[in-house]
């Protein structure tokens, strides 16, 4: 058996990684400003983060949810405070995709009716319903239906309060698109969507997939917008790379048994990850530290030759060039040894750990400057 080819793939293969750095099976030292795709939040094997999940394999490292878990109530009581909505409740899964198809699913449940909006370049995921508001038709299988979605601009307000009526269902958008450009969403956008979700009885949707968990500078992104949707997904920086995500549901959602389901979801071992995620980013104040290292980014890229545009906030930063940005990207990664990912043809998106230092910064920024002046 082969593995089914669907990964186009550097020829570079880690073996060890800590804190912003990785090392290859070579012995060679890369600084990674990409995450694993936003994943690693608090920095790669932080030792408390490795302390813990290794106490907890050593006792019992998964049972289902047909039994007590108490770290699940843990992990929402901690994720309560630290995001300001104690008031919501938890629903827990294993990643993204799945996050958002039961917070599109839960949405239906509560009104019953399919329509959904969702946003130019938006994503999702790639399950049935995440994949059918995705808007990239070549990842959507004809079994995908989608004739229930109509897609949007991002960020027009006016395109939005013509089409959400008494027969919408949802609305769902990231705060930051990742996938679609770091295209980061107005605060008058933010708020139309919950006017118009009031309005209507809709339900408001917030994608905090890769936006959320600290990144932006806030715990989620529409905190800075002054807003509060209905139903919020996340995922990707919740385990620093141990799978799980979660739905945080707000209080106009009642819960009946057997409404949702995970076999997964929610296990010991997740919830130790994310308990353990939350105490580090709470303990060495990581939320203000992304909004500090992302200030420090934004300020010295301004300048730089060769730079279009510069989008984002906190530690979630496009930079737009004038010039194609693959060359670029792997200049930076064969030369420099430095990680980082793109979002379309001429956008670098940089994701780093919560965690990354000024010095850290300062590697990425000259190495930029370096390349972008041979390009």
């Amino acid at each position: 058996m082969t593995l089914f080819n669907v990964y186009p793939l550097y020829d570079i293969e880690p073996v060890k990684a800590q804190g912003s750095y990785l090392w290859d099976k070579n012995g060679q030292e890369y600084l990674d400003l990409y995450g694993g795709h936003a994943v690693i939040s608090v920095g790669h094997t932080h030792p408390y983060y490795v302390r813990k999940i290794t106490q907890q394999l050593k006792n019992i490292g998964f049972y289902s949810n047909s039994v007590k878990i108490p770290s699940q109530e843990e992990l929402a009581d901690k994720l309560g405070k630290l995001s300001g909505l104690k008031d919501y409740s938890l629903f827990l899964v294993n990643s993204g995709a799945e996050a958002n198809e039961n917070a599109l699913k839960l949405a239906s449940f509560y009104n019953g009716r399919t329509k959904v909006i969702a946003f130019s370049k938006g994503f999702h995921g790639r399950t049935s319903a995440a994949v059918a508001v995705t808007d990239n038709p070549s990842i959507q299988a004809p079994i995908n239906f989608a004739a229930h979605v109509q897609i949007l601009p991002y960020n027009d307000v006016e395109a939005l309060k013509k089409a959400v009526d008494n027969e919408t269902c949802a609305v769902i958008v990231e705060g930051i698109q990742g996938v679609g450009g770091i295209n980061v969403a107005t605060d008058e956008f933010m708020k139309a969507i919950r006017r118009a979700c009031d309005k209507t009885g809709a339900i408001f949707i917030h994608d905090s997939v890769q936006c959320g968990y600290g990144r932006s500078g806030k715990f989620f992104t529409f905190q800075h917008s002054g807003v509060k949707p209905d139903i919020i997904t996340t995922a990707k920086g919740m385990g620093n790379g141990f799978p799980i995500g979660g739905v945080l549901i707000s209080p106009k959602f009642e819960a009946k048994h057997g409404m949702l389901g995970t076999t997964f979801g929610g296990n010991h071992l997740a919830c130790t990850a994310a308990n353990a995620v939350l105490d580090i980013i709470k303990k060495e104040k990581l939320i203000q530290n992304a909004a500090n290292i992302g200030d420090y980014f934004m300020e010295n890229l301004k300048g730089i030759a060769g730079i279009k545009e510069l989008r984002g906030q906190g530690l979630m930063i496009g930079i737009e060039f004038e010039k194609p940005v693959g060359p670029i990207r792997n200049a930076m990664l064969f030369e420099h040894k430095i990680f980082t990912g793109v979002a379309g043809t001429h956008t670098m998106r940089l994701l780093p750990s919560l965690a990354m230092t000024i010095k850290e910064a300062d590697i990425f920024l000259e190495a930029l400057k370096k390349v972008l002046s041979k390009v």
